[in-house]
């Protein structure tokens, strides 16, 4: 794990071919299965996703989040909310970071890098609460897609 001042990075190696970990990421229910997140709906380039989480403490906070990009087994991204329970804002008036899931074909599988950016948009302290909890979150979150598709 790679966490600078505004970044997070995860590389996970998965015991998976390119196109079992891209239907994971993409197939909004399967990506729910292992996220742990109830979506009302597809993944689509440009379109919005809500829902909610179902990672065990967390079930109270909404999931909303955007497409950016769906670059077919390569790469898909969405920004979503900081979700800054002390906030009188609406979740959806939160700043957004911006994930990326970037996959790359290996002779075991497939490598996947996992990036979270966009913290400067929080400002302090949050930022560094943010970075803080959601490295942990995203360490957790390598082994649940880990296990996924290797099942």
């Amino acid at each position: 794990m790679n966490a600078d001042d505004n970044k997070i990075v995860k590389v996970v190696e998965l015991d998976a071919p390119v196109s079992r970990v891209w239907r994971a990421l993409t197939d909004a229910e399967e990506f729910g299965e292992w996220f742990r997140v109830k979506l009302d709906g597809p993944f689509e380039a440009g379109g919005q996703t809500t829902g909610k989480l179902t990672f065990p403490g967390y079930e109270h906070l909404p999931w909303v989040a955007t497409v950016e990009r769906m670059e077919h087994e390569s790469l898909f991204s969405f920004r979503w909310h900081d979700y800054d329970e002390s906030s009188d804002l609406d979740v959806t008036e939160q700043p957004t970071t911006l994930v990326e899931f970037r996959l790359e074909e290996t002779a075991g599988g497939t490598r996947l890098t996992i990036t979270e950016s966009g913290f400067e948009a929080l400002g302090d302290p949050r930022r560094l609460e943010a970075l803080r909890s959601n490295t942990q979150g995203w360490n957790i979150q390598a082994k649940h897609i880990a296990e996924h598709v290797a099942a």
